[in-house]
């Protein structure tokens, strides 16, 4: 009966997404001023035209197998799950809409490199991303494959904590160390998954939170595997981990907020550092995001390349993914783009 009510909802939002769509399909002049949620000094005509020349890039590049063959990572399951999640960001219709053979090409992929054991791909890190699209493709897009594959993947994260010493993962389903950056894609996708009506159990998230608080500097920041060398990739996973698990209000959240609203971006890790800042800054609050979200797109305008992508040290399949996904919160269509107060 759970799940039933639970799927009843996910049609529900897909319902919602496909009729949010139809209106963003409108001519431009009377649907401009949608693409905000708030006052903000940024032109959303020229926004949404950054953002479809993205998408147009991948589109373009992405082979007939869901795949991208540029840069070293784009057969990695965790990067097609990113230029998955940018492309539903957009708010079209995942069925129907101008992304539809895409977003089913890239989906097919993800599903094909699933094990029987529900592993996605080689490492923990393209697990949890692959299992973060299939959460919030779930509901959304029209394929009965993708709530099976999802519920495996979830048992596959569980299975792996559950082994591990630290409650943590790390980058091999059966390691006993663990790490923050791991560990924090693992914890948004259980928590995505949950917000789809995936049953996660609430010690998981505990179990989570706590390796995250045993890796906390006493300046706010988390460190890697432990408190020391605390930087702001780290802090602003920390800060999105504590935001969807509701920890808001919580004194580490304060502490970690501070520590990532005065840390520069670090360059080596630019667009992972945007995916997750990006996420941080919304959440924390609407003043604090517009500052941030200008700052953002002023930047990611000068870098975007004429053919529409971004590159970085991973390839463009993953830098245009991930610059997209820090633009994508001006949409709101992802629900785990949904702001938490």
């Amino acid at each position: 009966m759970i799940r039933v009510e639970r799927n009843a909802i996910s049609r529900v939002r897909a319902s919602i997404v496909v009729a949010l769509a139809f209106v963003c399909l409108l001519p431009f002049s009377a649907s401009a001023q949608k693409l905000f949620s708030e006052e903000s000094d940024l032109n959303p005509k020229l926004v949404d035209a950054m953002y479809v020349k993205g998408l147009r890039y991948l589109v373009k590049s992405q082979n007939e197998k869901g795949y991208w063959e540029s840069g070293r990572y784009g057969t990695d399951p965790g990067v097609v799950g990113f230029a998955t999640l940018a492309m539903l960001a957009h708010g079209d219709d995942p069925n129907f809409g101008p992304y539809a053979t895409p977003i089913r090409r890239s989906l097919n992929y993800i599903l094909s490199q699933q094990i029987d054991e529900g592993m996605i791909g080689q490492t923990m890190y393209n697990h949890g991303f692959a299992t973060l699209a299939l959460a919030e493709a779930y509901g959304m897009v029209k394929d009965p494959r993708l709530g099976p594959a999802l519920q495996k993947a979830v048992n596959l994260i569980l299975t792996s904590q559950a082994k591990n010493p630290l409650g943590a993962w790390r980058y091999n389903a059966a390691s006993t160390d663990a790490d923050t950056t791991v560990s924090g894609c693992q914890m948004v996708a259980l928590l995505a998954a949950r917000n789809a009506g995936i049953a996660v159990p609430e010690e998981a998230i505990k179990k989570g939170l706590q390796f995250f608080a045993n890796c906390q500097s006493p300046q706010g920041g988390f460190g890697y595997t432990n408190p020391s060398g605390p930087n702001g990739p780290r802090t602003a996973i920390g800060c999105l981990v504590l935001t969807l698990a509701r920890e808001k209000d919580s004194q580490d959240y304060k502490a970690a907020f501070a520590f990532l609203e005065k840390t520069p971006a670090q360059a080596h890790y630019y667009y992972y550092q945007l995916y997750y800042a990006s996420q941080a800054y919304f959440h924390h609050s609407p003043a604090s995001w517009s500052v941030w979200n200008q700052r953002n797109i002023a930047e990611l305008k000068s870098k975007q390349r004429d053919d529409g992508s971004w590159d970085g040290q991973f390839g463009p399949a993953y830098s245009t993914s991930t610059a997209l996904l820090s633009m994508a919160l001006n949409y709101r269509f992802l629900p785990i783009y949904e702001r938490i107060y």
